[in-house]
Protein backbone atom coordinates (compact mmCIF):
# COMPACT_ATOMS: atom_id res chain seq x y z
CA UNK A 1 0.00 0.00 0.00
CA UNK A 2 1.63 3.22 -0.94
CA UNK A 3 0.23 5.95 1.69
CA UNK A 4 1.26 8.66 -0.54
CA UNK A 5 -1.18 8.13 -3.40
CA UNK A 6 -4.34 7.28 -1.13
CA UNK A 7 -3.83 10.70 0.66
CA UNK A 8 -2.75 12.52 -2.89
CA UNK A 9 -6.21 11.07 -4.40
CA UNK A 10 -8.01 11.97 -1.03
CA UNK A 11 -6.85 15.42 -1.04
CA UNK A 12 -8.15 15.38 -4.79
CA UNK A 13 -11.64 13.92 -4.05
CA UNK A 14 -11.62 16.89 -1.24
CA UNK A 15 -10.42 19.59 -3.81
CA UNK A 16 -12.81 18.81 -6.50
CA UNK A 17 -16.09 18.41 -4.57
CA UNK A 18 -15.15 21.61 -2.29
CA UNK A 19 -14.75 23.04 -6.10
CA UNK A 20 -18.16 22.02 -6.88
CA UNK A 21 -19.71 22.88 -3.88
CA UNK A 22 -18.60 26.31 -4.30
CA UNK A 23 -19.44 26.77 -7.29
CA UNK A 24 -22.81 25.92 -6.55
CA UNK A 25 -23.37 27.96 -3.26
CA UNK A 26 -21.09 31.27 -4.47
CA UNK A 27 -21.55 31.25 -8.38
CA UNK A 28 -25.51 30.41 -7.68
CA UNK A 29 -26.29 32.18 -5.14
CA UNK A 30 -24.61 35.32 -5.34
CA UNK A 31 -23.04 35.35 -8.73
CA UNK A 32 -25.21 34.64 -10.78
CA UNK A 33 -28.77 35.17 -9.08
CA UNK A 34 -30.17 37.83 -11.51
CA UNK A 35 -30.47 36.03 -13.71
CA UNK A 36 -31.74 32.53 -12.20
CA UNK A 37 -34.22 34.73 -10.77
CA UNK A 38 -36.09 34.59 -13.98
CA UNK A 39 -36.79 31.30 -13.57
CA UNK A 40 -38.70 29.87 -10.55
CA UNK A 41 -39.18 26.64 -8.68
CA UNK A 42 -42.36 26.37 -6.34
CA UNK A 43 -42.91 29.84 -6.28
CA UNK A 44 -39.83 31.17 -5.45
CA UNK A 45 -36.87 32.55 -7.20
CA UNK A 46 -34.63 30.13 -8.38
CA UNK A 47 -31.61 32.54 -7.11
CA UNK A 48 -33.17 32.75 -3.63
CA UNK A 49 -33.68 29.08 -3.53
CA UNK A 50 -30.14 28.16 -4.80
CA UNK A 51 -28.94 30.57 -2.05
CA UNK A 52 -31.34 29.31 0.68
CA UNK A 53 -32.14 25.23 -0.04
CA UNK A 54 -30.08 24.77 -3.11
CA UNK A 55 -26.32 24.73 -1.78
CA UNK A 56 -27.18 23.06 0.82
CA UNK A 57 -28.80 19.91 -0.85
CA UNK A 58 -25.82 19.75 -3.33
CA UNK A 59 -23.40 19.43 -0.28
CA UNK A 60 -25.30 16.45 1.08
CA UNK A 61 -25.51 15.10 -2.24
CA UNK A 62 -21.45 15.74 -2.28
CA UNK A 63 -21.19 13.97 1.24
CA UNK A 64 -22.54 10.95 -0.14
CA UNK A 65 -20.41 11.46 -3.27
CA UNK A 66 -17.18 11.44 -1.23
CA UNK A 67 -18.09 8.08 0.76
CA UNK A 68 -18.88 6.16 -2.45
CA UNK A 69 -15.46 7.61 -3.82
CA UNK A 70 -13.69 6.89 -0.08
CA UNK A 71 -15.30 3.85 -0.09
CA UNK A 72 -13.95 2.84 -3.90
CA UNK A 73 -10.55 3.87 -2.63
CA UNK A 74 -10.26 2.13 0.34
CA UNK A 75 -10.98 -1.30 -1.68
CA UNK A 76 -8.36 -0.01 -4.02
CA UNK A 77 -5.67 0.12 -1.26
CA UNK A 78 -6.78 -2.80 0.80
CA UNK A 79 -8.23 -0.26 3.74
CA UNK A 80 -11.96 -0.92 3.24
CA UNK A 81 -13.35 -3.15 6.58
CA UNK A 82 -14.11 -6.78 5.55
Amino acid sequence: MNKQMYWRANIRYLLILLSIWFAVSYGAGILFVDQLNNLRIGGFKLGFWFAQQGSIYVFVILIFVYVRLMNKLDKKHDLDEK
